[in-house]
């Protein structure tokens, strides 16, 4: 719970009764990899903050192609934002990468934070802000930057992932086919 607590602190300050009225909002469980915490066409009940492991989301399209969208570990915060704020069904997948403890917070609670701790809509804000920022910043990317530049960013912005991600996840994640990647892996390495 200390992690959590951190992350908030980044941006607001909780008295001490109100970390505990906040911890008191969150569901905790321990997951195994593997384990699909949404299905697409499901409708997002919660929005997950990691404490340990390795999240993802992703979506498949009609040719039954996996495009991942983001990955989440220690410390970072993942939900279909689409599906969680919108209470429609979504189009995406977040599953377990590896043996993952994550902290759970139902659409319901964190609307109910908002009326209880009213600083807490402030840090929900930050965290959708630098949400869209970074999607934006990614979609650029993807749009104008070469494949290794991609890359470099990934492993600057997921450095622990690089070793512990399938390749086949971080040629998705960065839009290249696992074959192309690992070509551009082995030019990469000779350099």
């Amino acid at each position: 719970m200390a992690l959590i607590l951190k992350n908030i602190a980044k941006h607001v300050s909780l008295t001490p009764e109100e970390q505990t009225l906040f911890l008191s909002k969150f569901e905790t469980n321990t997951y195994k990899a593997k384990t699909i915490l949404l299905n697409a066409g499901e409708v997002c009940k919660y929005s997950y903050f990691v404490n340990s492991g390795i999240l993802r989301s992703f979506n498949i399209n009609d040719n039954i192609v996996e495009h991942v969208l983001s990955f989440a570990c220690e410390g970072w915060w993942m939900s279909d934002m689409y599906s969680f704020f919108s209470q429609k069904p979504g189009n995406l997948f977040i599953e377990v990468l590896e043996e993952a403890e994550v902290l759970s917070i139902s659409k319901e609670n964190q609307e109910q934070l908002y009326l209880e701790i009213p600083k807490l809509e402030r840090f929900f804000r930050i965290l959708i802000e630098n949400s869209l920022v970074a999607n934006q910043q990614r979609l650029m990317d993807n749009l104008s930057l070469p494949a290794e530049e991609r890359f470099e960013k990934f492993t600057k912005k997921y450095g622990t992932l690089v070793h512990k991600v399938p390749q086949k996840q971080i040629a998705s994640f960065i839009g290249v086919t696992p074959e192309f990647f690992s070509k551009m892996k082995a030019r990469l390495l000779k350099k």
